[in-house]
């Protein structure tokens, strides 16, 4: 998108310098124009900001003219890019005949298009994208002019229409992303002969991969993902000699990869995952000295994984994860010097981490999750001399090992470290004590033991920590309520940009993409241990926290009142300990909370009936024979603000102890479910 962002710059400055130079003050905007964006005001309903009762349309916001005539001006420009406007565009519109720019993008406005506005002969840039405009693309288009077109993130369906590439001879950039176009990709498109982008993601677009596709000699960026393209990618993929970049992933695209990539001499970035390719990765692919990003993640590809690093030097990010490859991890990898992201997790490859693996001295992101590998202490002894990792993911390796404790290792870099479902033994190692810039950490579902330490919280950073489902034992360590990142969200560190987005997914098949770490909630889950003593009044303290689970552990005492000082609580879990007194009127005040369950304990007394307790069902306070009150209703919380969005991405890497956060609906069927994934995928180009 950057190469697009530069291409339409370039045409907008080129466009300015063709506009003649006019001495004139006095002349005014042609009276068709000045009556046709009067006319184009009177149906935007909201955000334009323009005095029709001034003749001269020429000073209006976004209207830029042209002394094209001897006694007038005529609009050759209108951008109103990003003004939140809200309304239709009116068929007066196409009355500017002179208008060779029109920028309508990122607003509200909504309805149909004017089949007329795509037959202004002079229109060299349309950019109408993300708005809400509806219903086919109008037929027949004739721009012959148009250079530039921008319809991305709107609700267009119907088949696509590629009569622009018969039209104009011009265009270089067509973006039809993020709508909802059907049928196939059309054979006239090989008639745009001019053309170097091309977007058609994130459609619904199905059939083979288009031939015509092939001729287009220019063509710099193919972005075909998110649709339902099927069959094999065709060999003749290898006439794009200038291709640059190719985005098949999420198709359903089947068969071998072609042998085609020695003819792609300026590919760099190469995404086809999620799809159902098979066999072994293509030799032309493996040796290509140009490519950059490397993403095959959730294949059925197999055979060995072969990079020949010696050949690939610009090689920096490669997702090779969830696919049937095997073997023993490849000690080659170790010579692509430049590899910044690697993840070959749920493959079946078995053995050691390579020693030689230690060279890997630019590696920030690394997931071998689910590759059944053993020696977890050689593992960390080779991977501590990559200097630049930030984000480590081990799990579901090394099972029932012990965790190495006395040795010295150094991951001062690291802010991610996740090794849960290892079934590890012995307790939290000293040495991690050392990786001070620690933002996340789980532990979960090992077989850890002994105390929490103490030094966690001179974790500055840290706002994530799952150690649940071990056999921690002692009270919770009052130094926990000093951890920086869950009293003042402290965000001065670096953030994690591993290059693939993360993703979290609950027991319900819910799903949730996050750009980075900073998507997660804050949360402290030390739940299903063996820990006893008291609540620390201190948590009350932590005001960022979003989740905070205690369950299933051996606490006692009463809940204090202090914990109404975590304003940002959604979720609190106190269920099966040995909790006494009452429920804290205080607690009403957590306007956010939106899971709460103190059930089987001591507790006794009247339950809060104000704030969020009118949601909680009586599923939250069984088991406690000393509380009584009245029977709840449901109730739609609100929520605390935090990155999550809605994916459809379903690959799981490790493990990964979530709660799902507030939900929509009726809250009296919502349950607790801390579920375990991790998945991640390609985050290439800005969306």
């Amino acid at each position: 998108m950057q190469y697009s962002k530069l291409c339409f710059t370039f045409i907008l400055l080129t466009i300015s310098f063709k506009a003649p130079f006019t001495r004139s003050e006095n002349l005014t905007c042609n009276s068709y124009d000045l009556r046709s964006l009067t006319n184009f005001s009177s149906f935007i309903d909201y955000g334009l900001d323009w005095n029709t009762s001034d003749s001269n349309c020429c000073t209006w916001t976004g209207v830029t003219c042209d002394h094209s005539t001897v006694s007038s001006k005529r609009v050759v420009r209108l951008e109103l890019g990003s003004k939140r406007l809200q309304g239709i565009v009116s068929e007066s519109l196409a009355g500017l005949d002179q208008l060779k720019i029109l920028n309508l993008s990122q607003n509200f406005l909504h309805g149909y298009l004017p089949a007329r506005l795509f037959h202004l002969q002079n229109l060299e840039i349309i950019d109408l994208s993300n708005n809400d405009f509806v219903g086919p693309i109008p037929g027949g288009s004739n721009l012959s002019s148009i250079r530039y077109i921008d319809i991305s993130g709107n609700i267009f369906n119907g088949s696509v229409d590629a009569t622009l590439c018969e039209s104009s001879s011009y265009i270089h950039t067509i973006n039809l992303g993020n709508n909802y176009f059907t049928g196939e990709v059309p054979a006239n498109f090989g008639r745009c002969s001019s053309l170097q982008q091309l977007f058609l993601n994130d459609n619904q677009l199905s059939g083979s991969f288009s031939k015509s596709l092939c001729q287009l000699r220019n063509l710099r960026i193919l972005n075909l993902q998110h649709n339902l393209v099927s069959g094999p990618l065709n060999d003749e993929i290898g006439k794009l000699s200038n291709l640059v970049e190719l985005d098949i992933s999420s198709n359903r695209f089947s068969g071998i990869l072609p042998d085609a990539f020695e003819r792609l001499e300026k590919i760099e970035n190469f995404f086809a995952s999620s799809n159902n390719f098979n066999g072994h990765l293509p030799k032309s692919l493996v040796n290509s000295p140009y490519i950059i990003f490397l993403n095959l993640n959730k294949n059925t590809l197999n055979g060995p994984i072969n990079l020949n690093c010696s050949a690939m030097v610009h090689l920096t990010s490669v997702d090779l994860g969830s696919n049937n490859f095997h073997g023993p991890l490849p000690d080659v990898i170790s010579s692509c010097q430049r590899l910044t992201n690697l993840n070959l997790a749920r493959n079946n490859l078995g053995g050691e981490v390579p020693f030689a693996f230690k060279n890997l001295r630019a590696l920030r992101f690394l997931s071998l999750s689910n590759s059944s590998l053993v020696n977890i202490s050689s593992a960390l002894a080779t991977l501590q001399h990559c200097r630049n990792l930030t984000s480590l993911i081990l799990s579901f390796n090394f099972h029932n090992e012990q965790m190495p404790r006395n040795v010295n290792f150094h991951f001062r870099n690291l802010r991610v470290l996740v090794i849960p479902y290892c079934e590890l033994r012995g307790s939290i190692p000293t040495w991690l004590s050392g990786s001070k810039m620690l933002q996340l950490l789980d532990l979960s579902w090992n077989r850890l033991c002994g105390t929490i330490p103490l030094w966690l919280h001179d974790f500055n950073y840290l706002f994530y920590m799952d150690l649940s489902n071990n056999s921690f034992t002692g009270e919770i360590p009052e130094s926990l309520t000093e951890l920086q990142g869950l009293n003042n969200m402290n965000r001065s560190a670096e953030r994690d940009s591993s290059g693939f987005p993360l993703f979290t997914f609950g027991a319900d098949g819910s799903r949730f993409k996050y750009k980075g770490i900073w998507g997660f909630r804050p949360t402290l889950d030390l739940s299903y241990n063996n820990l006893t003593g008291p609540l620390c009044p201190g948590l009350g303290n932590l005001k960022e926290l979003h989740v905070l689970n205690l369950k299933e552990n051996h606490l006692s005492g009463a809940i204090p009142d202090s914990f109404s000082g975590m304003i940002n609580l959604e979720v609190l879990d106190l269920s099966y300990n040995d909790l006494s007194g009452e429920i804290p009127l205080s607690l009403e005040k957590l306007s956010f909370l939106s899971k709460f369950s103190v059930a089987y304990n001591q507790l006794q007394g009247d339950i809060p009936a104000g704030g969020q307790f009118l949601t909680f069902p009586p599923s939250s306070f069984e088991g406690n024979k000393g509380l009584h009150g009245r029977q709840l209703t449901p109730f739609q919380p609100q929520q605390a603000p935090h990155d999550a969005q809605r994916a459809d991405e379903e690959t799981k890497i490790i493990g990964l102890q979530f709660g799902l956060g507030v939900m929509s609906g009726f809250l009296f069927t919502f349950t607790l479910s801390f579920a375990s994934g991790w998945v991640f995928a390609k985050n290439h180009q800005a969306q």
